[in-house]
């Protein structure tokens, strides 16, 4: 009964408070999985070294969290929500209006005013318009999405609703391993696919990065779960590190050419 209440409070939440941006590769449809699982740990800080966008985190609804990226314009955006953002700029599924549009906030990158609140407002609408929920940068750090193709587009302009949810939640934006963890949180690391899209942030996320992360989770003391694609290097790199390796059929996967292929994911856990 209390495993099926906790499930039933993790859907009322996720209805409640929708993740507010499209976020390719999200992770909404994992939230089942991981909440017995958290259920056993929900008296602690949950940390998200990749935030994405925040789909994990408002479907489990923690009382505390700290959620890092390392893409500062969603971190800009998420501080924003957490204040409560409202946004007055016009917004309509335009082609011309969305590439003035990534040009202002290209602009405002090249300024150095990417933590302001227009960029936060241009970020939001850049998504939600922008093709397939990418988020893309080039090496100069420039956002480079072309226009999408949807027929319709319901946007929200007054993101007060959250921020009794956010108030608790704090947001740093870096490598996940300059992210202060404490021995006892509960860590839930969603990191790049092993795929070859991996240009998310300008500098991309490599082999090597990978490697480094699963060390770096297996080092920590608390429970920690990660979901990675099943590729058969990051099988053997887990299991290597002695984690318990669950595996899962994605209901889809979206890469930068719009392929959703269905891809089967891991679940990695220690310390649970």
């Amino acid at each position: 009964m209390a495993l099926a209440q906790t499930c039933a409070d993790v859907q009322d939440n996720a209805v409640r408070l929708r993740p507010p941006l499209k976020w390719a590769g999200g992770k909404r449809w994992l939230v089942p999985h991981l909440a017995p699982i958290w259920r056993e740990h929900s008296g602690r800080r949950l940390v998200e070294p990749f935030c994405g966008g925040l789909a994990v985190t408002l479907g489990l609804f923690p009382r505390r969290a700290l959620l890092n990226d390392i893409n500062p314009h969603l971190i800009n955006f998420f501080r924003w929500v957490r204040d409560g953002l409202t946004i007055d700029l016009e917004m309509r599924n335009d082609k011309a209006l969305y590439y003035q549009y990534r040009n202002r906030f290209n602009e405002l990158i090249a300024l150095q005013q990417q933590d302001s609140k227009e960029a936060a407002a241009l970020f939001y609408y850049l998504n939600r318009t922008g093709y397939n929920g990418l988020c893309r940068f080039n090496r100069s750090g420039q956002f480079n999405v072309p226009f999408g193709r949807y027929k319709n587009i319901n946007y929200v302009t007054d993101f007060r609703a959250y921020q009794s949810a956010l108030a608790d939640w704090h947001f740093t934006c870096g490598d996940f391993e300059d992210v202060p963890v404490m021995p006892e949180d509960f860590i839930y690391a969603d990191p790049p696919y092993d795929v070859q899209f991996t240009q998310y942030s300008k500098n991309g996320f490599s082999w090597d990065d990978q490697v480094r992360l699963a060390n770096w989770l297996a080092r920590h003391p608390g429970p920690v779960v990660a979901s990675n694609q099943a590729t058969p290097r990051i099988v053997v790199l887990y299991q290597s590190l002695g984690f318990r390796l669950e595996f899962l059929d994605a209901p889809r996967m979206i890469s930068c050419t719009g392929d959703r292929t269905a891809a089967q994911e891991i679940l990695a856990t220690r310390g649970i």
